[in-house]
């Protein structure tokens, strides 16, 4: 039987907690705004007999509750973690599935990207709970769409985050040529109910990346810049089918060093946007401490 462990996680909104636990917990995303929504979900009911319990979010592997003004997090959150691990611990259910439940209507529809070699095909719901990035179908064993979209001669790599797919092409082709053809197959794949990501595998990364976070000590400059970059870069970054990341912060030149991933990676237009965004965005908010930002392709 699985032992639960919970992990505390801020968010940008303060009345917003994230309880991460080192097990995947749900397939889907839901929401509950009061304990009538929560009748299919034992767990988010619980949750609502405390009285500072506004709203209660499960995706993935994480519970996030959102309070009332009535408390502060620091006086509850450790009380919160506590009958959380107890409950999961206990074998109890998070989410009914209802036995007769329908399959979402799944639409997909194709997106241009600054990159002309990327296609961005978008999901109207969510996919994989984080990135994951394809180079070849070698990496490509856990995930079964993936791994799939590779065996069409014109796939590149494939870029996965949140509701969509991003997908890089060979010069052999021309967009107009395939694109119906890969918005149909994602479409139809998704419309299967088929694991986009193995859940193992999910919970693997996510353990892998937090182990990683932990071990990372980085200095203020750094911290500061890892902040801008998570709160005005990544969303439109994001929006474009790609992801940036921070790699280290050189003191004595000044330099940031990134990397850039889906759309943003090889893409023509990355060294202009690099140079007149995110560079001007970092010398404008840290002054003298940034000189520079360089790009590595992910």
């Amino acid at each position: 039987m699985k032992e639960y462990h919970i992990t505390l996680q801020e968010t940008s909104n303060p009345a917003i907690l994230k309880f991460e636990a080192n097990h995947f917990l749900v397939k889907e995303n839901y929401q509950y705004n009061n304990i009538d929504e929560a009748k299919m979900s034992p767990l988010a009911q619980q949750l609502f007999y405390l009285p500072f319990v506004k709203a209660v979010y499960i995706s993935g592997n994480f519970v996030a509750i959102e309070r009332f003004d009535i408390v502060q997090w620091n006086d509850v959150k450790d009380e919160v973690a506590q009958q959380l691990v107890e409950y999961l611990n206990a074998g109890e259910p998070v989410v009914i599935e209802e036995a007769t439940q329908k399959k979402v209507a799944i639409t997909v529809y194709a997106e241009v990207t600054p990159n002309p070699g990327v296609m961005k095909f978008v999901a109207n719901k969510a996919i994989v709970p984080s990135i994951f990035e394809f180079k070849n179908i070698d990496e490509a064993k856990h995930s079964e769409l993936a791994k799939q979209l590779f065996h069409f001669p014109f796939v590149k790599e494939v870029f996965f985050d949140q509701n969509y797919v991003s997908v890089t092409k060979y010069d052999v082709a021309e967009w107009e040529e395939i694109t119906m053809q890969l918005r149909e197959f994602i479409r139809d794949f998704l419309s299967e109910g088929k694991e986009v990501v193995a859940p193992d595998y999910i919970q693997q990364k996510h353990e892998l990346d937090n182990k990683e976070t932990q071990e990372k000590v980085y200095d203020d400059t750094s911290k500061q810049i890892i902040d801008i970059l998570e709160e005005y870069v990544k969303p439109a970054v994001a929006s474009d089918g790609g992801n940036i990341l921070f790699q280290s912060y050189e003191e004595d030149s000044k330099t940031v060093n990134v990397i850039l991933q889906g759309a943003c990676s090889g893409c023509p237009s990355s060294t202009f946007t690099l140079k007149n965004g995110i560079e001007t965005m970092l010398k404008n908010m840290l002054g003298e401490k940034v000189n520079q930002v360089i790009a590595l392709n992910g």
